[in-house]
């Protein structure tokens, strides 16, 4: 049994209508760097995730159970990917600010590979959900979004930039950006920077320092550029990072993550797709289950309420990548 995340659909998805226009909406977001939806809940109006074995990124800065601190190869290459997937968001039309951006909605596989999670993905479909504006949330936030309620791409800059200060001293958020632009004037530098992360590159750690700090800037418009300025620092960081002997990866070949696998053919699906139960199951089975006169889902025996199926592309990708990796 695979424990899986799940997100509740707006309350303007409650239609059968409304929710499978959701849901095939997500099912087209690919990214690697993007959770996968491997299925619904009909039942609690949710969403079903794929399954990410090291928690957030929040739970592994702070340690939790124990874990081992994240060595700054892997932190480099976390705030990497955390950019990809955020440049890919923006690239779209309409452009799509995550709106939401924080250690707790970056999710880390086996592998430490991040994924985002809650993005503003569902700024696609009318009347969703508005963006979390807890107390915990607000050092996170831009500002400017504070007063004025509008997410931008400036708005994720600004996140971005509190994550990026995060990784490289391992501190609260709560004053961290005083702390670090302090310890650059005073050069000091070396002092806030997180030493359980091993032996950081001094020049390196600077370097990302005063890009998160201009990340923060207060006026939106002096903020970097993810592509022009952010990933041209980071994009080379990391790939030093990857060829790295030290970097933390899994060098082993790996079984099928089982939510690739049909619950009824227990092969890696090739054409995953949807059912009214929420399951993804290959759509051959799928099919052929339904044509055989079975109107209960495989997996629950509950009557299903329709014989309607959406292509599960997302997940499709997902295999592939996979499948093409190893």
């Amino acid at each position: 049994v695979i424990l899986l995340i799940s997100e509740v659909l707006p309350e303007s998805s409650r239609t059968y209508r409304d929710g499978a226009t959701h849901v095939e909406i997500l099912s087209r977001i690919r990214h690697p760097n993007l959770v996968t939806i491997i299925g619904t809940c009909p039942e609690s109006r949710s969403l079903v995730f794929e399954y990410l074995r090291n928690g957030s990124l929040e739970e592994r800065l702070a340690c939790k159970n124990k874990s081992p601190p994240l060595p700054w190869q892997t932190r480099i290459r976390i705030a990497s990917e955390i950019c990809s997937a955020l440049i890919f968001l923006h690239s779209n039309k309409p452009c799509i600010p995550h709106g939401n951006l924080k250690p707790s909605k970056v999710l880390l596989d086996s592998n430490f590979v991040s994924k985002l999670i809650d993005s503003g993905i569902y700024r696609l479909i009318p009347q969703g959900k508005s963006t979390d504006t807890s107390a915990s949330s607000h050092v996170y936030m831009d500002p400017v979004y504070l007063e004025n309620g509008e997410v931008t791409r400036e708005s994720d800059v600004y996140s971005f930039g509190m994550i990026l200060l995060r990784l490289l001293t391992g501190r609260s958020a709560l004053g961290i950006l005083n702390d670090v632009k302090c310890s650059i004037e005073t050069e000091n530098f070396n002092m806030v920077l997180d030493r359980t992360a091993g032996n950081w590159p001094l020049e390196e750690a600077q370097l990302l320092a005063h890009l998160a700090i201009r990340c923060c800037d207060t006026q939106p418009l002096d903020r970097p550029d993810f592509v022009s300025e952010i990933w041209s620092v980071l994009g080379p960081m990391r790939d030093s990072c990857v060829n790295s002997a030290s970097c933390l990866e899994a060098k082993e070949l790996r079984c099928a993550p089982s939510h690739f696998v049909c619950p009824i053919f227990q092969e890696v699906m090739k054409d995953p797709i949807i059912a009214a139960d929420g399951f993804t199951y290959e759509a051959d089975a799928i099919r052929g289950w339904l044509d055989s006169g079975h109107d209960r889902s495989p997996m629950t025996n509950l009557t299903l309420e329709h014989c309607n199926l959406v292509p599960n592309y997302a997940l499709l990708q997902a295999i592939q990548e996979w499948q093409q990796q190893y």
